[in-house]
């Protein structure tokens, strides 16, 4: 996640640098899916976006990498492990993907897998200091400052934490302060949940429970920060059936959120209002994205039906990290439930 707002101007430029690497073919985006109709009825549904995976090698395409998060430190996209100190030594190490190179997989003009480079994490006594540590969660950028919240706890004793730190001119070493961490009061006792999506929107940094449903949490809110990690008031927040698992910044007071479960609920107005696509009107899981409005009083649903990812078969794809490449879509990452899966979803 970042603050960052695209620049078109330079995205139609890198587009047309990278295609003109090969001068007898211009490379094309995933093409967008057209609304599927059911026949014999001709009754046309809501558009599923099909997902397109950009295979990895490395250690980033094990299992392990567990990832939770993504965030645009300028033209490099950071992959967040949960748990960072499976790769490197001391604290460990997060993954930088540059996005010449996923545009260039995108286009066909890099063919073979994309191999994620590390990023070393010096956290000195971070992780000592907070008791149950569970793992890093989200992380998003603001210049060279960067935010992350942590899980920790047991069953439904869970804490949230927030913390910044600095990221190196060159890109290769992110350092955490411990002296920065502060605690986030979280609205429910359950078990496994805590703020698992990270952004900043008018210089306020939202840290976004992950559950804002209706009949566990009727009155959600958002934890507000300065930049400095200073509390602000609470936002208010909608009521969003289903885990919010990450957000991306998408211009003005605008964002979207990763909205994922393993089953439909009949509580979900949003399916209700706009119905469902072809596949989630036949399979169980819901894998979606939800825009949003901010403003510094509240933050709501924006007028406007959530996209809706073709599903795969009866397994829920746990995503956990959200970015937008541009203006043509977006970039996601699981878990490892299934496997570790790095995607691009276009725009509608």
């Amino acid at each position: 996640m970042t603050a960052r707002r695209a620049n078109p101007l330079w995205f139609s430029v890198l587009i047309f640098a990278v295609s003109s690497c090969q001068p007898m073919k211009t490379p094309t985006l995933p093409q967008k899916t057209e609304p599927a109709t059911i026949s014999p009825t001709s009754i046309v549904l809501p558009l599923e976006q099909a997902v397109t995976f950009i295979k990895l090698q490395g250690p980033a395409a094990e299992p392990d990498a567990e990832f939770s998060g993504l965030a645009w430190y300028g033209d490099t996209l950071i992959l967040l492990p949960q748990y960072p100190k499976k790769f490197g030594a001391d604290d460990g190490a997060f993954f930088a993907l540059s996005k010449i190179d996923i545009l260039a997989y995108l286009n066909g003009t890099h063919p073979t897998p994309l191999e994620p480079a590390l990023i070393h994490l010096n956290a000195p006594g971070l992780k000592k200091s907070i008791s149950d540590f569970q793992g890093y969660e989200a992380i998003t950028f603001y210049g060279d400052q960067v935010y992350l919240t942590i899980e920790a706890g047991n069953g439904d004793s869970m804490h949230g934490y927030i913390v910044t730190g600095t990221i190196s001119k060159d890109g290769k070493e992110i350092t955490l302060n411990k002296e920065s961490l502060v605690e986030i009061p979280l609205p429910i006792k359950s078990e496994g949940r805590s703020n698992e999506a990270l952004l900043i929107m008018d210089k306020t940094v939202l840290a976004i429970f992950e559950d804002n449903s209706s009949a566990s949490n009727p009155t959600p809110t958002v934890h507000a920060f300065d930049l400095n990690l200073n509390p602000l008031p609470a936002i208010s927040f909608p009521n969003l059936e289903y885990r919010v698992t990450d957000a991306a910044f998408a211009g003005e007071d605008s964002f979207w959120v990763l909205n994922t479960a393993q089953e439909h609920t009949t509580l979900d107005s949003l399916a209700e209002k706009y119905e469902q696509g072809p596949t989630h009107s036949t399979q169980e899981q819901v894998e979606r994205l939800v825009k949003m409005r901010f403003s510094q009083n509240a933050i709501t649903l924006a007028d406007s039906p959530p996209i809706m990812l073709q599903l795969d078969g009866g397994t829920l794809r746990k995503w956990e990290g959200l970015v937008l490449l541009g203006t043509e879509g977006f970039l996601m990452v699981t878990d490892k439930s299934p496997l570790t899966l790095l995607a691009f979803v276009p725009m509608p």
